[in-house]
């Protein structure tokens, strides 16, 4: 029987979504330890999308194959119970008939968060990324306009990719900004039909960069050619959160988090 499962976790300690060599801390790893110890025996957990060292989710859906007599609702209580405390399941369900996680994901929306203050700030550094110089969000929102749609991002895909095709369509991408006593946080969210290697924190580094007054000639030119070097710099991973993933037909009633 498969079963889809909707989870969450803080990869600041792990390398990434994808099973290493021995040794390596890896969501996939932890999540198929405790598969085993749940069923009884060795269980592949495949997810929407591979996220890389660092990157946390808020959103991600799995799925895996198992015989158990546990309810389907409950899989998420019991694997929670000998999960580590940064891996948290919020909800399982028997998945529909012929439900691949990966392939079927029709929408996925990342969050990129940043901000702005005279020092660090200890308590935001774990999920976002402390910039210099006060960006224009005008600036960066004439940016985003401009890869909206369906386009190459070849450029925007960094080395190592085995994606097949650097075509991709994004749906929406916002910028927005909120301002605090000690500092400002920035957001920017991006929605797809998915992304290449590294794609978000590079288009989260160009519109940061356009934002501090790089202007929008080299991101057209980049959208044309297909060159990564036109880009700005690739943002650090803490920086960037797996938000929300859809399919055709929601899975766990209210599909987002």
């Amino acid at each position: 029987m498969r079963y889809a499962l909707l989870i969450g976790y803080d990869g600041t300690n792990f390398s990434g979504w994808q099973r290493q060599k021995k040794g390596e801390r890896t969501i996939q790893g932890e999540l198929e330890l405790a598969a085993e110890k749940v069923f009884g025996a060795k269980t592949r957990v495949a997810a929407s999308g591979r996220t890389d060292a660092g990157v946390h989710a808020l959103g991600q859906v799995c799925h895996l194959d198992a015989e158990t007599t546990l309810p389907p609702e409950k899989i998420a209580t019991v694997l929670n119970l000998v999960l580590p405390p940064e891996i948290r399941v919020y909800k399982s369900c028997t998945a529909p008939e012929g439900f691949d996680c990966t392939r079927g994901a029709k929408r996925k929306t990342y969050r990129y968060s940043f901000y702005t203050a005279e020092a660090d700030i200890p308590v935001l550094g774990r999920y976002a990324v402390r910039i210099s110089g006060i960006p224009c969000l005008e600036a960066m929102r004439t940016a985003a306009d401009m890869v909206m749609g369906k386009h190459d991002f070849k450029a925007f895909c960094a080395a190592g990719s085995s994606a097949k095709t650097t075509e991709r369509t994004i749906f929406s991408l916002d910028v927005t900004a909120e301002t605090k006593k000690l500092y400002t946080m920035y957001a920017i969210s991006v929605s797809g039909d998915g992304f290449l290697y590294n794609m978000v924190r590079i288009l989260a580094g160009e519109l940061i960069a356009i934002g501090l007054g790089k202007g929008t000639e080299a991101l057209q030119m980049a959208l044309e050619r297909g060159e990564r070097s036109l880009l700005a710099r690739t943002m650090p991973a803490r920086g960037l959160m797996l938000m929300n993933v859809e399919y055709d037909a929601p899975l766990f009633g209210a599909q987002e988090v």
